[in-house]
């Protein structure tokens, strides 16, 4: 899939632990020469930003987060970009955290509006 996900936005598919992202949390994608980014708040936090790279499906990137208690984390992820039957835009998440303890799986897709 060859998309662009400049401009789009995104919106997890189920909550995570608490101090992470979650259904409430909104996510704005930009792209361009392989460069993406994102800023995103919602839910526990307060302010975040990622920053990585994409080849093909497949986007690589570390993200920074503040959280509504007032500290911070920080972590790497690897999303596999894909098209849902409907159009819409889904990434499929492999993530660590690196300033903690802990990693695992998620989603994120475009809402429906």
């Amino acid at each position: 899939m060859a998309r662009s996900l400049d401009g789009l936005v995104f919106v997890p598919v189920a909550d995570q632990a608490p101090g992470q992202v979650g259904r409430s949390t909104r996510f704005e994608y930009h792209e361009h020469d392989g460069l993406v980014w994102a800023d995103y708040h919602g839910g526990d936090v307060v302010k975040g930003h990622l920053i990585g790279t994409r080849a093909g499906d497949t986007v690589d990137f570390r993200y920074v987060q503040l959280r509504l208690d007032g500290t911070t984390a920080s972590g790497r992820c690897t999303s596999l970009v894909a098209e849902l039957p409907d159009g819409r835009v889904r990434m499929e998440e492999t993530w660590t955290w690196e300033s903690q303890e802990g990693s695992g799986t998620s989603a994120v897709e475009q809402p429906l509006d």
